[in-house]
């Protein structure tokens, strides 16, 4: 539709302005090129997920970072969890993007690094995007227990470039109480 619009704006101007020679100008040849000729504004590093991890986020004295693997989160306030997802063969930034889906929602919502961050009408879906260094090809994301966290099945969606690369589905559980 727009290259014949484009098409008779092209012929229209060169009729009133007399400019038409002796060879045509086939107008979808020209935007083609054009198109070719642009740089690609999106990310053209392939992505391809090699490991990923969920679960408790545990730090040694050190500040090395652990994940202790588990669907299971006790809701105990300061509890952290969260993913980590390698890449293969990736270095430099990666733009991301994380998808919070609560079975209903929080007190509060919060973010500690001010990032893009945007909560849903109903309050129980929350989206994160953010540009990470990735050294190595790691990139990561965790979350801590806070009051007023709901109990129940949560499910975190990773994406990068509009593409789903990961799926956590896991379970925030009450505290055995002694």
């Amino acid at each position: 539709m727009r290259i014949w619009a484009t098409t008779g704006v092209l012929v229209s101007s060169w009729l009133i302005s007399g400019a038409i020679g002796s060879e045509p100008i086939i107008a979808t040849s020209i935007l083609v090129q054009n198109a070719i000729s642009s740089p690609a504004p999106r990310n053209t590093k392939q992505i391809t997920v090699i490991n990923t991890e969920f679960g408790l986020k545990r730090v040694d004295s050190k500040g090395n970072v652990t994940i202790l693997r588990t669907t299971r989160v006790p809701l105990q306030q300061g509890n952290a969890y969260g993913w980590r997802i390698k890449l293969k063969d990736y270095q430099g930034e990666v733009k991301w993007r994380e998808v919070l889906r609560l079975p209903k929602p929080p007190e509060t919502w919060g973010t500690d690094n001010g990032e893009d961050f945007s909560i849903s009408a109903d309050g129980t879906t929350s989206v994160t995007r953010r540009t990470q260094s990735a050294p190595d090809g790691v990139i990561e994301n965790f979350w801590t227990i806070a009051p007023g966290d709901p109990l129940g099945k949560h499910r975190i969606e990773v994406y990068i470039d509009d593409r789903l690369i990961s799926t956590f589905e896991f379970e925030i559980i009450p505290v055995k109480q002694i």
